[in-house]
């Protein structure tokens, strides 16, 4: 189940990511209460998941999920820009997702 909550906190990191880009500098009211909202459950949800996996896996997770999720939402919806560089980036941030994924005991 610990797998699960952290899968979710790292949906929910690249919700607050985008929401907060969105608000352009918490002057909006929706998306700055989107955003803070987002960022509690994630990080409650970090913590629950983190009562039984180890620290260095949970965390690396949950930022590689939102900061591979934040490029994917940059591009798709606000127009960032798609390089060979940052595509070898996010691959690489994967790459080490799956490598902490796979060396973990749990």
């Amino acid at each position: 189940m610990a797998w699960v909550y952290l899968l979710i906190a790292g949906l929910l990191e690249i919700v607050w990511a985008f929401f907060m880009k969105k608000s352009a500098g918490f002057t909006l009211l929706a998306p700055s209460v989107i955003t803070i909202v987002a960022m509690i459950a994630s990080f409650a949800l970090l913590s629950v998941a983190m009562k039984t996996l180890p620290l260095g896996t949970a965390y690396t997770i949950w930022t590689g999920i939102g900061a591979v999720g934040a490029f994917v939402i940059g591009i798709a919806f606000l127009g960032e820009a798609v390089t060979p560089m940052r595509i070898i980036a996010a691959l690489l941030i994967v790459s080490g997702i799956i490598t902490m994924k796979l060396s973990g005991g749990h």
